[in-house]
């Protein structure tokens, strides 16, 4: 089984090689299905040198994955994406206790930080943010721009308030189609990223690399509480949302229990009603 990249954790977050470059990376992948769904068993380098190759990659956290058994839509979104990322650190941790099997956690956070040192992500017109509101689009690119993207308001995408169930968006479709990104990534709601991007991978006659890292720039860029590296490691992102937020983030990852249930009753299965 492949190990999760170590890197440089003197300070900051980690690099996975010395020029920070996946080319090459790719090479033979194992894969585990959990709860029905196609996880990446491998390091952060693997996995983003496979989202540079295109297709839908996910970072399905506990308290969306619980909506697998009731939400057909989200259901049928992450069964079709290419490949998820084991962000979960909860996941991670029952997964061992259930399967006997310790899986390397590969986190949205340290996915994104090296996707966006990536030389081709760096290409004019290379990348289209979908952001979720005004007031992170401005906060997110202050913070890219300061990482050295030449990310304009262009490159983004403001995307409205999505109803439940299978989604659909033509003004975005008509963007893209226009543009022809070489990437796209959504930076929305868990459960709500996943429905549009399998939405524009099934629309589009290419195959453009369609990342749903949801809120992991806006921990880097401060639009959402700063989550320390150290705590990325040890899984307690989730706490630091819970005190930034009480009233929004408590109720949401108590919810994120039903997942115990979930994965003792159904394992490498879909869950069902």
């Amino acid at each position: 089984m492949a190990r999760p990249d170590e890197g440089t954790r003197a300070r900051g977050w980690p690099r996975s090689t010395s020029n920070n470059s996946v080319r090459g990376a790719a090479g033979d992948h194992s894969w585990r299905r959990i709860l029905g769904v196609r996880f990446l068993v491998g390091d952060t380098q693997q996995a983003v040198s496979l989202g540079l190759q295109g297709g839908l990659v996910v970072v399905p956290a506990a308290p969306a994955l619980v909506a697998l058994a009731d939400d057909a839509a989200y259901q049928t979104a992450l069964l079709g994406a290419d490949f998820a990322i084991t962000d979960s650190g909860l996941m991670v941790f029952l997964w061992k206790l259930i399967a006997g099997e310790t899986l390397p956690r590969v986190s949205g956070l340290r996915y994104l930080d090296l996707l966006l040192r990536q030389p081709e992500i760096h290409h004019a017109g290379a990348v289209l943010w979908v952001m979720p509101s005004m007031a992170a689009r401005d906060r997110n690119l202050t913070w890219l721009h300061r990482q050295g993207h030449g990310t304009t308001d262009d490159d983004c995408y403001l995307a409205p308030p999505y109803p439940p169930g299978e989604l659909s968006d033509a003004d975005l479709l008509a963007l893209v189609r226009r543009r022809r990104p070489a990437h796209i990534v959504i930076c929305i709601g868990g459960g709500t990223q996943e429905r549009l991007g399998f939405y524009l991978r099934q629309a589009l006659d290419y195959r453009p690399g369609i990342h749903c890292i949801g809120a992991a720039i806006g921990f880097l860029s401060g639009d959402q509480v700063r989550i320390p590296a150290w705590a990325d490691r040890c899984y307690l992102g989730w706490l630091f949302r819970c005190f930034s937020d009480p009233k929004r983030f408590v109720p949401r990852y108590w919810r994120a229990a039903r997942l115990v249930m979930l994965m003792v009753r159904w394992r490498d299965q879909v869950p069902q009603r």
